[in-house]
């Protein structure tokens, strides 16, 4: 499994509201959580997917079809 981490501009609880079914079509997404208290709304991925090129990918086009704006950190 492996973990990837995510600066996005989501605010509060209804953002990532509009998140969770883009997120949850995913394929590879084991499970998520988003920490709004941190400055950078980091979004902590768990993935099972042998490619991580591939997971961000999907993961960064899920949440910019939700309208917001994603960027790996780690």
């Amino acid at each position: 499994m492996k973990k990837l981490k995510f600066k996005t501009n989501l605010k509060c609880n209804g953002c990532v509201n509009a998140i969770k079914p883009h997120l949850e079509k995913v394929d590879g997404i084991v499970s998520w959580d988003v920490d709004l208290k941190s400055p950078n709304k980091i979004i902590e991925v768990t993935t099972d997917t042998a490619s991580e090129e591939e997971i961000q990918k999907a993961i960064e086009a899920a949440i910019s079809e939700a309208g917001y704006t994603v960027e790996l950190i780690s």
